[in-house]
């Protein structure tokens, strides 16, 4: 079987530069590892909410989020099962600002520590994160298998892009009939698969819905859209919740754009637009913040 999970992990030195790393417990499925603290997204929670009250839960601590590191995704095995977990990490830099340390009460953390790394047995994510080598991820014997969710519920994670040309244009994309916010331009984007990047994932999803070929150049923050009364393709009710991560990206070599995903897909249409002429469409709530961030940019230059 294959599942997937979001989780939101936090980065947190001291003054003398040790790590605030904790110890997976018998609970956990990787006992005995350490690992920065901070674990699932809740259905509706945005992860920068997430990682704050894992780090009070896991460690007695109050943090401020101040920056996004990094965003990744594995695959594990879980042990003793048939069981091929899929964990997109959402990484940040964290700093105390209250609080006490303490060790987790009966949870999936057991040991919390300011510490050297050097020589611990870390969680493969935490390795890289802390520049050490890290774990590969593991293989599904059947790739193709379909990914188990939780019933009523639909959170999803996705990579999107402000995707612009050398011209200064922006790329948007219409969301179909039959989709939450259908009729609206979004960035172009999508849903990651089992076993996939973000990277990759984005890449893969402006050449499925525009034509174009995008170069990432930049992580540019999390966010999330939760809609509990959304409807699916099939007009079937879902508790929508959508954490997405957002990336700057280049077209070097722009092209008509064009939908070449198969039929019925999310996306009805697509185009590039002069940052001018946006203020007249109907945007996602996403695509105005990134639309002010990059006349923001602009402006500056």
């Amino acid at each position: 079987m294959k599942v997937r999970r979001i989780g939101a992990y936090g980065l947190c030195r001291d003054a003398a530069g040790r790590v605030l790393l904790a110890r997976n417990s018998h609970l956990s499925a990787f006992p005995g590892l350490w690992t920065l603290p901070g674990g699932g997204v809740e259905q509706g929670e945005h992860p920068d909410d997430t990682v704050v009250r894992e780090f009070a839960e896991e460690t007695g601590l109050t943090v401020r989020v101040t920056s996004l590191r990094s965003v990744t995704a594995d695959v594990f095995r879980l042990p003793m099962t048939d069981t091929w977990e899929h964990t997109d990490r959402i990484i940040y830099d964290v700093e105390p600002v209250g609080g006490s340390l303490r060790n987790e009460a009966e949870g999936t953390t057991e040991v919390v520590d300011w510490v050297d790394p050097a020589g611990l047995p870390l969680m493969p994510f935490t390795a890289v994160v802390l520049g050490r080598a890290g774990t590969p991820s593991d293989v599904p014997d059947d790739p193709d298998e379909a990914v188990a969710r939780t019933p009523g519920k639909g959170q999803r994670f996705g990579a999107y892009g402000l995707v612009t040309d050398p011209a200064g244009r922006i790329l948007l994309t219409r969301i179909a009939e039959g989709y939450p916010g259908a009729g609206l331009w979004h960035l172009p984007g999508g849903g990651t698969d089992h076993g996939e990047l973000p990277e990759a994932a984005l890449a893969r999803e402006i050449l499925e819905e525009t034509g174009q070929h995008g170069r990432v150049t930049g992580l540019l923050g999390a966010s999330h859209r939760y809609d509990p009364a959304a409807l699916g393709p099939e007009g079937v009710p879902v508790d929508w919740h959508v954490v997405r991560v957002l990336f700057r990206v280049q077209v070097d070599e722009p092209t008509e754009p064009e939908v070449v995903e198969a039929a019925g897909g999310s996306t009805a249409e697509a185009g590039w637009f002069d940052p001018g002429t946006l203020r007249d469409l109907p945007l996602t709530e996403v695509t105005r913040e990134m639309v002010a961030r990059l006349a923001a940019e602009t402006a500056h230059r």
